[in-house]
């Protein structure tokens, strides 16, 4: 089943770990660390944010290496920049009437 970034961002766990990650390449078990989940909830969390190639994950010897990959956040920012557009000229026709 192929995700989305929607879906990716949608829960906070897994945006934690995208900001996490963005700092810095880390092992699963790294990541693990530095949360109050299990283990295998994290796996879900990295496999699903792989799917939605926000993470790509590579090996080194008997180590996997998660690194955020943040170009598909780019969706995201153009689907909210229409919404920013609408709601600014909102507020902007608000000031006017206001004003007058």
């Amino acid at each position: 089943m192929r995700r989305d970034v929607f879906q990716a961002i949608a829960d906070p766990t897994r945006r934690e770990i995208i900001q996490l990650l963005a700092r810095q390449p880390l092992t699963i078990n790294a990541v693990a660390d530095n949360f109050d989940i299990s283990r295998p909830a994290i796996s879900r969390h990295v496999r699903i944010l792989t799917e939605c190639g926000l993470l790509v994950i590579r090996k080194e010897g008997r180590e996997r290496f998660c690194q955020a990959d943040l170009r598909k956040l780019k969706q995201v920012s153009d689907w909210t920049d229409r919404y920013k557009k609408f709601w600014t000229k909102k507020l902007d026709d608000l000031e006017d009437f206001l004003a007058t």
